[in-house]
């Protein structure tokens, strides 16, 4: 009597749930454009898959002589008019060597690279690795998204 019990109780909701739960996945996933990804990968920009925001024409070695020049691509219209951080770190520490800073880019409409109508150029003297980061504030400033990269000046 007391098995029944304990089978009534426990372990018919948990086989009913496994059911009940395998009907519903079932049936989203006949709807159209529907897929089960449980476990996504990150992207960091060498998958064909966009993201939010991407690091243009950032090479990965440079000259002492030679000038960082790139340009970022925001694929998110979110965060178009916002404002656009770009800074330069020594590889393990937190002491910038450059920031610059672009307010107000807007660029959904044209479709451009940022910055809009300006160039980030920097030449750095020092060899050694170094990361750039990028970050762009939405209108609010409540919200960012950001990217980074390594590189090395020889």
């Amino acid at each position: 009597m007391v098995t029944r019990l304990v089978y009534v109780v426990f372990v018919l909701p948990i086989v009913l749930s496994i059911i009940f739960g395998s009907i519903v996945l079932a049936d989203v996933l006949q709807e159209p454009d529907r897929k089960l990804n449980m476990w996504p990968t990150s992207s960091n920009g060498t998958s064909s898959t966009l993201t939010a925001i991407e690091i243009i024409g950032l090479e990965k070695q440079y000259s002492v002589s030679t000038p960082v020049q790139i340009q970022i691509q925001v694929n998110d219209p979110s965060f178009d008019c916002g404002d656009l951080y770009i800074t330069i770190y020594s590889s393990g520490t937190t002491t910038p060597i450059t920031q610059s800073g672009f307010l107000e880019q807007c660029f959904a409409k044209n479709g451009e690279f940022l910055p809009v109508d300006d160039q980030f150029s920097e030449i750095i003297v020092k060899p050694g690795q170094y990361e750039l980061i990028v970050k762009m504030n939405d209108q609010t400033q409540k919200n960012s998204i950001t990217a980074s990269e390594k590189f090395t000046i020889k």
